[in-house]
């Protein structure tokens, strides 16, 4: 197993990478105000490890409520998050109760936002079962929910107790899940880590196949990533803007196409390659760049060409995006492999034919 922090003074946290994790509930107790938790889980993934962390915890007398929601984006509502919040009032749960996120982002997200506003906060504790969000979303203590104007606009900032990913989970993952993981692996190295880029440039092959070191030294640099972003701009008043790299456009991908018709890292893939053409439109990008920036993406069997949604319906979504300012539309813009800036100084002609697609 390997350990990192997440470095927040009193609200540190620890990441946990390895494997048989689920199984081993003394790396969880010590992060319990009373043994009794709320399991928070998905109809995908209850059947495959439900059973084995309840079983881990209540071996050591910890009294376990499973709350079991069904599966996808589309369900990352204000409608899901009230089954939550009926699970814990019937189950009359005190501030003391921990709630456990095990599954991908959506699980993570979802429970991280019940356990901000369930009785102004209550602990939780992340448990992620993707790659996705074992290197990104269940790290840094973003939660929320959708609207059905815009993807994640209504959430909170609200730190884990602890990430514990197993990565054993991993093997049960489908193919284009795992695809969608490597496409937030793959933005650690466009957005600050050149040398992590070039590192995924020679062993995506082992990657795609889920070899174990290959696997546990991206998820460990992935998050590594994070935490030091994270530790530096907790509320995303800067530099952690920078890790929406491609979201801008992929947001609006999301919203277009259906929550669930395109995976978020799917869209973030499609959305970083249009943030390389407008970076090259400006002269920021080399022509070689932009060529090792998509075969990344199709090394990892990721999308490279956007949905053709026309640049007025592209404006309208990307307008509702967080990091609008002053009406005016920041993007995340490349400078160079491991170099990137958030502006809103672009041209506004190129970003159209960007969008043009």
């Amino acid at each position: 197993m390997q350990t990192l922090k997440v470095e927040l003074a009193n609200r540190s946290y620890p990441i946990h990478i390895g494997r048989h994790l689920l199984s081993d509930a003394s790396l969880i107790l010590p992060h319990l105000k009373r043994k009794h938790v709320a399991i928070v889980t998905n109809t995908t993934v209850a059947p495959l490890y439900l059973d084995q962390l309840s079983s881990s915890l209540k071996a050591e007398g910890v009294t376990v409520i499973q709350i079991i929601l069904p599966d996808g984006e589309a369900y990352k509502n204000s409608e899901t998050l009230n089954i939550i919040y009926d699970a814990l009032l019937q189950n009359r749960c005190e501030r003391s109760t921990t709630l456990i996120a095990l599954g991908g982002g959506v699980i993570g997200d979802l429970t991280g936002y019940a356990a901000a506003t369930y009785l102004r906060g209550v602990p939780f504790i992340q448990v992620p079962t993707t790659l996705l969000s074992q290197v990104d979303s269940s790290v840094g203590g973003k939660t929320g929910i959708n609207h059905p104007l815009g993807k994640n606009m209504i959430g909170a900032f609200y730190q884990p107790q602890l990430v514990l990913a197993d990565i054993d989970t991993l093997q049960t993952l489908p193919p284009r899940e795992f695809s969608a993981g490597v496409a937030e692996v793959i933005k650690y190295g466009l957005i600050r880590d050149a040398d992590f880029f070039d590192w995924l440039e020679t062993n995506m092959t082992s990657l795609m196949q889920l070899d174990e070191q290959v696997l546990s030294y991206a998820i460990y640099h992935s998050c590594q990533n994070k935490a030091d972003v994270v530790a530096k701009d907790e509320h995303e008043q800067g530099e952690r803007a920078l890790l929406n790299l491609g979201h801008t456009f992929g947001h609006a991908i999301e919203n277009a196409m259906g929550y669930g018709v395109w995976l978020h890292g799917e869209a973030v893939a499609a959305g970083t390659v249009m943030a390389a053409d407008l970076s090259q439109r400006m002269g920021w990008l080399s022509d070689h760049d932009v060529t090792r920036i998509k075969s990344s993406f199709e090394g990892a069997n990721l999308p490279i060409k956007p949905p053709s949604l026309g640049v007025e319906k592209y404006l309208d979504l990307m307008s509702l995006d967080k990091k609008v300012e002053n009406g005016k539309i920041r993007l995340i813009l490349q400078q160079g492999i491991g170099k990137s800036v958030i502006t809103s100084d672009y041209d506004a002609e190129k970003l159209k034919e960007t969008l043009a697609v």
